[in-house]
Order: C-alpha cells, then sequence, then structure tokens
C-alpha cells in the first residue's frame, strides 16, 4: 500500500498539470451538469415492511386517485375578540379563502370547515384540510406559495390566520451564515496549525472542490434516483469535514518530511505513502459506516449514506492525487513562514564555514518538547487514573441516554415564529393536543362477511380505549370492501399515550374484529419508524463494527487496538447521545442553541449517530495510532512509540478536531431543527472522541497494555496481508537504492 501511493504521489507531482486540469474540469462538468439538470420532482418516503406503509399500499390500492400518500395543509383561523368564525361575515370570508384554495394547482379536495363541522365548541376557532396530489417534499414551491398567501384575504378582514401540516414542510437549509463562519473557523485553526497561509489554503481548497463535485453530481442524479435535498446537506457536511482532514494529514506530513531534508518530489512521494495510508484506510471505515445504513433498509437512509459515501470517496481520491499536485506548485511556500528561506537539511550539513570548519549539522540544539509530548509523558506516568477519569466522565454525560425517547419531528418542534407552529398551538387551544396528529384505521373487510358491521366493530371497540377524542364514522370505498375511519387521540402526537394508543388498536380491536385492521397516518407512520431503526441498531452495530475491527486488525495488526478503539467509540457516541437527549429533550442550555421546543429525539439519530461518528472516531484512530505503531516497528519501548506518535500526530488531531467540530457546530444554526439537532450532536461526539477517548484513553491503554497491545497470534500474523501502513517498504527500498560504494573515494595507482 504505502509503495504504491509513493509512486501515485510522485507521479501526481511530476504530472501536477494534467491532475489539477483534471479535477477542475470534473468539478466544472459536474457544476455545469448541476445547472441543467431537471428538477428532482417528488421525493417519496416509504418505509417497508411496517404496518403504517402497509395501509398507504392497500390505500392506494382500494381508493385509487384519493392520493394517500399526498400531502395535506391546514389553514387555522381565529376570529377576534367578542366574535365567532360562526358569525355572517367570517363564514363568507372563509368561503371566499375555500374557493381560492380549490381552483389551485396539485389540489384534490378543500373541505369547509362548517360542512365538516371543522369548528371549536367555543366557536372561535375553526380549520379547513387541502389535499394534494403530490407528496409534500414533491410539492411545487408555487402550490406552497399558494397556500401561504390564500389567507391573506382572511387577515386583511380581521381575522387570525396561520397554516401548517406537511405541505408546508420545510427543505432542510445547511446551516447558512453558521455554515460559513464554521469555514472561516476553520481556516484559522489551518492557518495556526501550519504557520503558512499557502499551507492552511491547500486543504480548505481540495476540501471544497470535492464537496462542490460531490454535491453536485446528487443533483444531477437527484431526478433519476429519487434524492432529497437532506442527501446532499448530509454529503456537504462529512465531505467537507474529512476533506479537510485528510488533505490536512498529507500536507503536515510533507512539511515533516521537507524538515528531514528530504527534496520535494521525495518529501511528496512519502508523505503520499504513509499518511495516504492512514487517509484510505480512515476513509474505508467511514464508507463502510456510511453505506452500511442500508442494512436499516429505509431507502431515505440508504440513499442519504451512499451519498455521502460517494463524497468521502472523492475526498480521499482528491488527497491522495490534488494535494501533493499542489504541493508541487506551492514548493517550500508550505512551511512556516520563518522557515521558508532556509535550505534543506542536506544542503546545511554539507556546507562549512571556511573561518571556522564546523559542520552544523553536527551542532545538536536542544529541542524543547511540544505539547504533544508533554502530555503523553504525562498520561503514561499516570495511566490507570488517566483512564479511570476519562471512563467516569464519560459515563456521566452518556447518563441521559437512559431517558431517551424517539421519535419524529412535528409542527410542534418548529420556532414559535413560524406560521406552522402557530397553527399547530391554534388547533391544540381549540380542539386538543390530539387533534394535529389524527390516526387514520384501515379496515380490510374483502373477507368478511358483513364488512359494515367489521367496520362497526372497530369503531366501537377504538372508542372503548383510553386517550380517545373522536371516532368519526366509517368511510367505504366504492367496492364496499375497504373503510377509513380517523381517530383524535386526547394527547399530542409525540406523547407516549398516543403511542400506546396506537399499539391498543393494533394490538386488542385488531385481534377482535372479522376483517385486517391497519393503523397509519403520519403520527403511526413515526412510531413505525422509530420501531423499525430501534430494531436495526443491534444488527447495524455489529455489522459496521464488526467489518471495521477486521479492517483495523490488518492496519495495526493487533487484536487489543481494535477492541480498545470500539470500545471507546462506543463511550464517546453513548456521551455524546446523552448530550442530545440533555439538550434537544431535556432542554438544559436550549436557550443558548436556539431549542425553542423540547421534545423526543429524532427516531434516526441513534442509527445515524453510530454510522457517521463511528467513521470520523476511526479517522483519529488510525492517524494517531499509526504513527505510534509506525515508532514501534522501528523499534521503540511501547511507552516511547506512544509518545513519539503523539509528537508528530497530536497536534495536527486536535486540529483536525477542531475543523470538523467547526464545520458540524456552523449546522446548529439550521433553523431546521433535524439539521440544527444532526449538528450538534456530531460537533459533541467528535469532541468527546478526539480529546477524551483518542487524546486520554487511548494513550493510558496502550501504557497499560505495553508490548501486549500489539500482540497477534502467529497463525493470524500469516494469514493477513501486510498493507505496510507504515511505510517499512519505503525504507527498505530506500535501502536497497543506496549504492554501498557511492562513498567510497578512487585511489590513483
Amino acid at each position: 500500500m504505502a509503495t504504491f501511493l509513493y509512486r501515485l504521489g510522485r507521479l501526481a507531482y511530476r504530472r501536477r498539470h494534467f491532475v489539477a486540469l483534471m479535477w477542475v474540469a470534473l468539478l466544472t462538468l459536474a457544476g455545469v451538469g448541476a445547472i441543467n439538470a431537471p428538477a428532482a420532482g417528488s421525493t417519496s418516503f416509504s418505509i417497508p415492511g411496517t404496518e403504517a406503509q402497509k395501509a398507504f399500499d392497500l390505500l392506494e390500492e382500494r381508493f385509487p386517485g384519493a392520493s394517500a400518500d399526498g400531502a395535506t395543509g391546514r389553514m387555522v383561523f381565529k376570529a377576534p375578540e367578542g366574535e365567532k368564525m360562526t358569525d355572517a361575515a367570517n363564514k363568507a370570508t372563509v368561503a371566499k379563502t375555500v374557493k381560492e384554495l380549490s381552483d389551485g394547482s396539485e389540489v384534490v379536495s378543500v373541505t369547509d370547515p362548517f360542512t365538516t363541522h371543522a369548528v371549536s365548541k367555543d366557536g372561535t376557532v375553526a380549520y379547513l384540510s387541502v389535499k394534494y396530489d403530490a407528496p409534500a417534499v414533491g410539492l411545487k414551491d408555487a402550490t406552497r406559495d399558494a397556500l401561504e398567501t390564500a389567507g391573506d384575504g382572511a387577515r386583511a378582514a380581521g381575522l387570525t390566520v396561520d397554516v401548517g401540516g406537511d405541505a408546508l414542510q420545510a427543505q432542510p437549509d445547511a446551516g447558512g451564515i453558521g455554515e460559513a463562519v464554521g469555514l472561516a473557523i476553520a481556516a484559522v485553526v489551518l492557518v495556526i496549525t501550519l504557520g503558512s497561509m499557502i499551507a492552511a489554503g491547500l486543504p480548505l481548497l481540495t476540501a471544497i472542490i470535492g464537496v462542490g463535485i460531490g454535491v453536485s453530481t446528487i443533483t444531477v442524479l437527484a431526478k433519476a434516483l429519487d434524492l432529497g435535498d437532506t442527501t446532499s446537506t448530509l454529503a456537504a457536511m462529512i465531505g467537507l469535514a474529512v476533506g479537510i482532514d485528510y488533505a490536512l494529514f498529507i500536507v503536515s506530513r510533507y512539511r515533516a518530511e521537507l524538515a528531514e531534508g528530504r527534496d520535494r518530489e521525495e518529501a511528496v512521494g512519502r508523505a503520499t505513502g504513509t499518511a495516504g495510508s492512514a487517509v484510505v484506510f480512515a476513509g474505508l471505515t467511514v464508507v463502510i459506516a456510511l453505506a452500511g445504513l442500508s442494512v436499516v433498509n429505509v431507502p431515505m437512509l440508504t440513499k442519504m449514506g451512499l451519498a455521502a459515501a460517494g463524497t468521502v470517496v472523492i475526498a480521499v481520491l482528491i488527497a491522495l492525487t490534488m494535494i501533493p499536485a499542489l504541493l508541487g506548485y506551492a514548493g517550500r511556500k508550505v512551511r512556516p513562514a520563518g522557515e521558508k528561506g532556509r535550505k534543506p537539511a542536506e544542503e546545511a550539513a554539507g556546507s562549512v564555514n571556511p573561518v571556522n570548519p564546523v559542520n552544523p549539522a553536527t551542532m545538536v540544539k536542544p529541542v524543547k518538547p511540544n505539547l504533544g509530548t508533554r502530555w503523553a509523558s504525562f498520561v503514561i506516568r499516570r495511566p490507570a487514573a488517566v483512564l479511570l477519569l476519562g471512563v467516569l466522565g464519560l459515563g456521566a454525560v452518556a447518563l441521559p441516554v437512559s431517558q431517551l425517547e424517539l421519535g419524529l419531528p412535528d409542527d410542534g418542534s418548529q420556532p414559535t415564529s413560524t406560521t406552522q407552529r402557530r397553527a399547530y398551538d391554534l388547533l391544540s387551544e381549540g380542539f386538543g393536543p390530539g387533534f394535529n396528529g389524527p390516526l387514520m384505521i384501515v379496515v380490510d373487510a374483502k373477507n368478511s362477511d358483513d364488512p359494515k358491521a367489521a367496520a362497526d366493530t372497530v369503531s366501537d371497540g377504538i372508542k372503548g380505549l383510553k386517550d380517545v377524542v373522536t371516532v368519526t364514522p366509517a368511510t367505504f370505498n366504492k367496492a364496499g370492501d375497504t373503510a377509513t375511519i380517523t381517530v383524535v387521540p386526547g394527547s399530542k402526537p409525540s406523547s407516549t399515550q398516543t403511542e400506546d394508543l396506537v399499539h391498543a388498536i393494533r394490538d386488542d380491536v385488531a385481534s377482535k374484529a372479522d376483517a385486517d385492521v391497519l393503523v397509519t397516518g403520519t403520527t403511526a407512520l413515526n412510531i413505525d419508524f422509530s420501531q423499525k431503526l430501534s430494531d436495526a441498531l443491534i444488527p447495524y452495530l455489529a455489522l459496521v463494527v464488526g467489518l471495521a475491527f477486521l479492517l483495523l486488525i490488518v492496519v495495526f495488526r493487533s487484536i487489543l487496538v481494535p477492541l480498545k478503539a470500539a470500545l471507546g467509540f462506543l463511550l464517546s457516541v453513548l456521551a455524546a447521545l446523552g448530550a442530545v437527549v440533555a439538550v434537544f429533550q431535556w432542554g438544559w442550555l436550549g436557550g443558548l442553541l436556539g431549542v425553542e421546543e423540547t421534545g423526543p429525539i429524532m427516531s434516526m439519530m441513534p442509527i445515524f449517530m453510530v454510522g457517521v461518528v463511528f467513521g470520523l472516531a476511526m479517522d483519529y484512530e488510525v492517524f494517531l495510532v499509526t504513527r505510534m505503531r509506525e515508532a514501534y516497528v522501528h523499534g521503540e519501548s511501547p511507552s516511547q512509540a506512544v509518545v513519539t506518535g503523539f509528537k508528530h500526530s497530536a497536534r495536527v488531531v486536535v486540529a483536525a478536531a477542531v475543523i470538523m467540530m467547526a464545520v458540524f457546530g456552523g449546522f446548529i444554526s439550521s433553523g431546521e431543527s433535524m439539521i440544527k439537532m444532526i449538528g450538534f450532536g456530531l460537533a459533541v461526539a467528535v469532541f468527546f472522541d478526539a480529546f477524551v477517548v483518542r487524546m486520554a484513553i487511548v494513550p493510558a491503554v496502550l501504557a497499560l497494555l505495553g508490548h501486549r497491545a500489539w500482540w497477534l497470534p502467529k497463525w493470524l500474523d500469516r494469514a493477513l496481508p501486510n498493507v505496510d501502513v507504515e511505510g517499512e517498504g519505503l525504507r527498505t527500498q530506500a535501502e536497497k537504492d543506496t549504492d554501498p560504494d557511492e562513498d567510497r573515494e578512487l585511489v590513483r595507482v
């Protein structure tokens, strides 16, 4: 591996014009393709195998043209103080609004509040429902705009009007100003770490090019592959973070090779062969974790994971080819400002002052240990205390996980400044909190002797359950073999009481009916989605951690080091989930982070964090521990190898972690609760994993294990391929290439 990448790096260095033009051409082609790509259109959301999805599919079959999965909108009206919605003037105003909405595009039906009895008991609140023929994420912008502006006339007449429903489902934004701030922080960290504007600019430039190619490609394929905006947001988030980090590691190693006196081409080759090997395996762990999301069998998650994995592959390829090419253009300008003018070590070694003939190469100046060296020395002196403190600290932060509640965000989790949230609150005020999440019961009585009696049995059974406010009469299809019943719970959609009601209908009512009874609707779909993700978490964790464990055995040629890496990851991800629960479910520091409404944690958060954080955690493990392994293989003691690894890698790993935290933290400013939660969770997870697990627990464990840390059974050692991440092959090749007679002097005889 190291030898191949060494040659690739030197080739890219020598053919830098071709390599640079190739990547610029790819970026241009992808950008032009994205600009001219057709609109993505409808993006379906399905959860195969769940009861709610089966019910939707049955409705599509038995109620053709009803658009069972179509978007719905609600316009909520509130009468002025002292008036009622049933007053003649207010009824006339609402009637005009109904007519205006009925004439809109993509509209299937619009209900009249006064004919459907959609007026509160006190008469102050009423609502109309709009049904569309396209899913929420597939609605045209013009349709959404028409829904929002249709209430302008009613507002002008003095009514309070707000709009809700999934028809106004906001497309997730990428963080806006916050993301730009994250990039600015990353730039500052790079300048401080590398001490050179040019050196700092290379990782940023290549990361932006990689993300540009990745996101543009996703845009080109969006319509054909049914990709949503969330897919490109995730790809940008992950691609930007790993792209900067991978380039940073190769640039940092190149500077170290220059400092040892190697010429530029050789330094590029060795940096690509050593740090590049770590980049390849770190990238593989991220790809495994993201692509592994496909085992959950939720198409949306599968597409998100594969798209982000593709962006990571692009980041790895750019780091291995474009960075060497750009280093060829930059030359020695990537050195810190004070060192750019210095000659290489081998030139200095050959120069002798004729007045004072002392070879500068023989003058050894005392080198002050850097912070990484001092920290590692401290840890290996007190490994047990550091290990205990780190584990207990992360364990304490992880405690809130025991109270984790899963769900999907609805309009009730939106900021209070949005019309969706105000509409949600008005409906709760006028009709009760459960009105925002009605359940749809589908009664499949095709095989029943008396379909109407079967539907009545289901209705009566539901009326006898707890937390039920309203049960509408059954509505049959034309064939008379399938009925729908709407149930309004007494609690809000995300509550445990509503979840208990769904299970009671499925377990108790369905078992007594002479028909197949299915529960669906947005609330039931959310419950099924959460359950499906919970059931898939353990198999997914076993698959991803297992594959990465095998990969790390090959990289480190050890059993205990990969095991320690996996256990450390579990600590960091549990602690990060604990922090997410404390902030977004309990409300701690919610005001500081802009969390206006607490509630259940997004159901995909645990499995999503496991996938992404595991890949990123293994990045730091590979970058840090491969340098320790390199020192150990070259003859250093286990403790000294830990110190050497920190001496060369700690500064860069810390910088990489701060950059990732800045990039992920930029998404916390997003107005979309899902993106905000993901950004916070990933930023906190990177902090815990990089600064507590990799910087404290890892060296403490290695110091306690000593030589045993690098133990590998002989039979397994022979069976495993030798990938040579440490670059031992480069050293052997260099010795072979050295002419043993080159230092001999010719003697005239």
